[in-house]
């Protein structure tokens, strides 16, 4: 009988095998929360549908999306945005030095106080609306956006909460649920549009209809992730006093992170600017005016509009794919910066690089070259004549080229977010913003405004090279030939890709027909996405092909 024991596993074993896991748990967050972000947005796409069905491109629409641009706005800001980027590393140091009773007590304060300070803003908010509700005249389109502000003003309270909920549980390394509530939100505006809405004969009855929807999927975007945080373990505690400090020091890191955030808005923001104040007056064309317009009026009438678009499709993939990965990969990077894991650290950062490039590169080729058969499929209808689809996929295609870049600026930022660099986005931020107007101002006497679009991609392709080179100052060096092999690799499978798409498009007829739009952007897409995932297998890029499936245990030695 053999009484002889397996001999313990060796210290390079133990190592491979907290890097497995390290690796499932990364790419098991991202499929998940990749996987329902594509839902979230394809749901959102047939509700936008659903909204202009049935009211149009009229006042009760712009009435709609002006009352609703404040609680979208405030959720992003302290909700999704620069409160959650700040509360996050704070809590892991809570919860790493003084344990899980001290982690709740900052929960509980930073919800008290946001919900106090909603409260507020949403309470003056309302205060003024019913100011200017008596002062109009009844029945306009101005009292029509008073009463829809009115009625979505309560939803910021709501969003607020539960978005930081979301931010605790990203700390605690769960995000199913955080990535569901965006598509709970579809539902119930979905269900207003479609089950309820139809009952009704009058336009403002349905609109106030779908408005009380979102009130109610705001109520279970709260209700769910605050009980799985009470699954978790949470209990209410409060430490009036210590609780109100860490507040303040969270409000004072949120302040450059606001900035640091924005850059990439910011520019989008300039960009529609330029094409509204510089545009031409609609019926004008430059070829056949251009003698009798002001030398500065340059743009075609529809070019905001077009970069609107635009800028939406861009949005698609970096939500998708780019948000999805810094919102997994953030809890990471601050874990291991609070526990001086540097090598970890530049571990993860370098994978999230590596996981841009070879996502980022081909949606980048993919997007440019399919920028005109997506705008004819998606937007030419009604009124959106085929002159107005040409003029989008300019914008899609120019937008498009940045997608890769803009990946990589939003994860190397919470990189530097991660170890309490708030300063440099910042400082990067505004030379980029300068930037980014510098080339606008030269590239649009060339381009037009398809040279806005392409300012903005280039600005983010130097704003990723300027946050790689100074992160390396922050984090230590990161192994720069791993980056450029994964390039290398990504951009040749992409090329051959690009091969594919072009002749596909090529041999598919561009008729005007729907079914001949439709065959236009799936076959190529289906095709081109088959292809490339083939060549990464063959090429070698482990990391597409590990995101793909499911991490294996390394099987045990004998």
């Amino acid at each position: 009988m053999d009484d002889s024991k397996p001999p313990p596993p060796s210290q390079e074993d133990q190592s491979q095998v907290v890097a497995v896991e390290r690796l499932r748990g990364l790419f098991r967050g991202l499929r998940v929360v990749s996987l329902l972000t594509l839902l979230s947005r394809i749901l959102g796409m047939v509700r936008d549908i659903g909204m202009a069905t049935l009211f149009g491109n009229g006042p009760i629409m712009d009435s709609f999306s002006v009352a609703f641009k404040l609680p979208n706005l405030m959720r992003r800001l302290l909700g999704e945005g620069a409160l959650s980027t700040a509360f996050l590393p704070t809590y892991i140091r809570e919860h790493e030095q003084n344990g899980r009773a001290s982690s709740w007590q900052l929960v509980t304060a930073v919800l008290f106080w946001l919900m106090v300070f909603s409260t507020l803003v949403v309470a003056a908010g309302e205060t003024l609306l019913i100011i200017l509700s008596t002062t109009g005249d009844p029945g306009s389109e101005a009292q029509l956006l008073y009463w829809l502000s009115g009625l979505l003003l309560p939803y910021l309270i709501l969003i607020c909460l539960a978005a930081q909920i979301n931010a605790t549980l990203h700390a605690l390394n769960h995000f199913s649920v955080p990535a569901l509530l965006p598509t709970i939100l579809n539902l119930f505006w979905m269900a207003g549009i479609w089950l309820i809405a139809p009952f009704f004969a009058e336009p403002h009855t349905k609109i106030t209809v779908i408005c009380v929807s979102i009130l109610a999927g705001g109520v279970f975007q709260l209700l769910l992730p605050l009980l799985k945080l009470f699954q978790m373990g949470y209990r209410p505690r409060m430490n009036w006093q210590r609780g109100f400090t860490q507040v303040q020091t969270i409000a004072a890191i949120m302040a450059p992170i606001v900035v640091g955030l924005s850059i990439t808005q910011l520019n989008t923001l300039i960009d529609s600017l330029l094409a509204w104040g510089m545009a031409q007056p609609e019926g004008v064309h430059a070829d056949a005016s251009a003698l009798s317009l002001p030398f500065w009026q340059i743009f075609e009438s529809g070019t905001a509009s077009a970069l609107y678009f635009g800028q939406r499709m861009y949005q698609f993939p970096l939500g998708v794919f780019g948000v999805a990965l810094g919102t997994v990969l953030y809890p990471r990077l601050s874990r291991h910066a609070e526990r001086k894991e540097g090598d970890l650290l530049r571990q993860d950062l370098l994978l999230g690089l590596q996981l841009v490039l070879g996502v980022g590169l081909p949606a980048s080729m993919g997007l440019f070259l399919m920028a005109e058969p997506l705008a004819l499929l998606l937007f030419q209808y009604g009124d959106f004549n085929v002159f107005d689809a040409l003029q989008t996929a300019e914008m899609i295609r120019y937008y498009g080229i940045g997608v890769f870049a803009f990946m990589a600026v939003l994860i190397l930022n919470r990189g530097f977010y991660a170890i309490g660099d708030t300063r440099t986005p910042v400082k990067i931020g505004v030379l980029i913003v300068l930037c980014n107007l510098s080339l606008n101002l030269v590239l649009i006497w060339w381009l037009k405004g398809k040279g806005l679009a392409l300012a903005t991609s280039l600005s983010a392709m130097i704003q990723a090279g300027l946050s790689l080179w100074l992160i390396r100052e922050k984090v230590g060096a990161l192994d720069l030939t791993k980056i450029l092999d994964t390039f290398l690799r990504s951009s040749l499978a992409t090329i051959l890709m690009a091969v594919i798409i072009i002749l596909e498009l090529q041999m598919i007829s561009a008729a005007d027909d729907f079914l001949y739009r439709l065959m236009r952007v799936f076959i190529p897409v289906f095709s081109a996405v088959a292809l490339y995932l083939l060549l990464a297998r063959m090429l070698g890029l482990d990391e597409i092909m590990t995101l793909m499936r499911s991490v294996k245990k390394p099987v045990d030695k004998e």
